[in-house]
């Protein structure tokens, strides 16, 4: 390798300032993806090091490299320093063979080095291999993390990526460039949080709705926490699921903006996030009654079985959407220590199933119109249409027929007053899902139909109609 005489060196870093996401992250997601009792391995290969813990998951997995996101202010930089006849080079403490992969797929660099099984190429070891290359110690140097600071003080021109101020103000080097300024920490966590989609867990208020209660303090308020404590869990699965989904995220028109699949918020932030969240959920949840604790923990394990395997399968990743949402009802059955009646369960699973059906219909409808057939990690493609379609319509009509059904128990005449008045909410719903089902076939749905039944004027207004009809039975 020779420098140019007019121009020293750039060498740069890979994790952060190349890529935005980091490799060891993405390689060890993508073995837990493939087989999750290789978790009991990862700590065995750590002990040997973390050289050796990088080798043995880049052995082990295809790193999609084409769908990894970059910083593109840095890399427009970069294309033109190629252009003004610069040398760069590719430096990364990411195992060797991924680093080359990235660097064959980008044709930007005249070298690539990283990590091997016995040595990790990070900060001082990073600045020895640099000089042994450029013993002058001419040289540029673009990294974005504290580990970079041993190079930044032996360069001639420090270039941060993606630094976040407090780093940068730590830098020793007067001769500084800045490139693509980081997210906000804390209000890309929060959007990975999914606080939008918490809207779904208000569903643990129906049974107290249901069952005439909402005047009683007490239970209000234990309604309240099952809320809360569903909704801590609820996002630690989120961030699992989104963590898991990445590389079908980043080939998803809309999913490719969530924090982590663009990369806009570290994978660190996922790996340490979900069990907090999770920690905190539970923790909240010793408020409740103890049956409410194994409610909970079903919702917690079937969500996570859904995140790794369910979410894959043909139509059992529909059956499971309606089952955890009709397992929100359950939990708030079980936080005021009331029985739901079969009714309910039954109505909420059909209803839920239909809604799901919905969901999946929209996102393969807009697959067939990219000219796209299927999508990585669902078991669909867009011949499947049609079954769908004549499997959410069915189940949405057979979830007003258990709600006639639950008009005329025995039970619910005993409830209310005028059980009667209940019959005008039937052609409110079936006009709703009819609806949702016309847009679908139209494409004008979003891909969530709850959360456009949630955020749409018409359904709002249906909403508060069929509000005001209970009260009026009552």
């Amino acid at each position: 390798m020779s420098n140019s005489i007019s121009q020293p060196t750039l060498y740069v870093d890979l994790d952060g300032t190349v890529i935005k996401t980091d490799l060891l992250f993405e390689s060890l997601l993508l073995l837990l993806k493939k087989n999750v009792f290789m978790l009991f391995i990862v700590p065995l290969w750590l002990m040997r090091g973390r050289a050796n813990l990088k080798h043995q998951l880049a052995t082990r997995v295809e790193l999609p490299v084409a769908l990894l996101p970059l910083n593109p202010e840095f890399i427009r930089f970069l294309e033109g320093e190629v252009e003004r006849g610069r040398n760069i080079v590719l430096i990364s403490a990411s195992s060797q063979l991924l680093v080359r992969k990235v660097s064959e797929h980008l044709g930007l660099f005249i070298d690539a080095m990283g990590s091997d099984p016995d040595h990790n190429l990070k900060a001082r070891n990073k600045v020895t291999r640099i000089l042994q290359l450029d013993p002058a110690g001419e040289f540029l140097y673009a990294g974005n993390s504290a580990d970079d600071i041993p190079v930044w003080a032996e360069c001639n021109e420090a270039i941060l990526v993606n630094c976040p101020k407090a780093l940068a103000s730590q830098v020793p080097h007067e001769n500084i460039q800045h490139f693509d300024a980081p997210q906000s920490t804390v209000r890309k966590f929060c959007q990975a949080m999914r606080p939008h989609q918490w809207l779904k867990n208000a569903l643990v208020f129906l049974p107290l709705i249901l069952s005439h209660q909402v005047n009683e303090p007490g239970l209000l308020l234990q309604a309240c926490i099952a809320f809360l404590s569903f909704s801590l869990v609820a996002s630690s699965v989120y961030l699992l699921n989104d963590m898991l989904d990445l590389n079908s995220d980043r080939q998803h028109p809309t999913k490719q903006n969530r924090p982590f699949a663009a990369g806009d918020l570290s994978l660190a932030y996922g790996f340490l996030g979900a069990p907090l969240l999770f920690l905190l959920g539970f923790g909240v949840a010793l408020l409740l009654p103890a049956p409410f604790l194994p409610v909970l923990l079903g919702y917690w394990l079937l969500t996570t079985l859904y995140s790794f395997l369910l979410k894959g399968l043909y139509l059992i990743d529909v059956l499971t959407l309606a089952a955890l949402y009709t397992w929100r009802i359950v939990a708030g059955s079980a936080a005021i220590a009331v029985v739901t009646t079969n009714y309910l369960l039954a109505f909420s699973f059909f209803l839920f199933l239909g809604l799901a059906m919905v969901k999946r219909y929209t996102e393969f409808l807009n697959l067939r119109s990219e000219g796209k057939t299927t999508v990585q990690g669902r078991g669909y493609d867009v011949a499947q249409l049609r079954t769908l379609a004549a499997i959410g319509v069915a189940s949405s009509l057979i979830a007003v027929a258990v709600f006639a059904f639950y008009i005329n128990a025995p039970a619910t005449t005993q409830l209310y007053s005028s059980p009667i008045v209940l019959w005008a909410i039937c052609p409110l719903m079936v006009y709703l899902l009819w609806r949702i089902w016309s847009l679908a076939r139209e494409g004008k749905l979003d891909e969530d139909p709850v959360l456009f039944a949630l955020t749409d004027r018409r359904s709002q207004l249906i909403a508060a109609l069929c509000g005001l009809l209970i009260w009026l039975a009552i």
